[in-house]
């Protein structure tokens, strides 16, 4: 699903349960920056990506803290 992406960053995405763009948009940049592993370049990628499908980030989701 996510192969444009680096191993690490998918890894991060797998360890919260993403497996999916619909679930992903639940998130917000903020949240997916968080994630160990998942860094700007993953996020640019993961973008344009969801361009591409017309989808879009949350704005306003906050990961529950860990």
């Amino acid at each position: 699903m996510f192969d444009k992406l680096s191993k690490p960053a998918q890894r991060a995405l797998l360890s919260i349960g993403i497996t999916s763009y619909d679930e992903v948009i639940q998130y917000s940049e903020q949240d997916l920056l968080s994630l160990h592993g998942f860094g700007p370049k993953g996020l640019r990628l993961l973008k344009e990506e969801l361009n591409r499908q017309q989808l879009q980030l949350n704005k306003n989701h906050q990961l529950k803290s860990r």
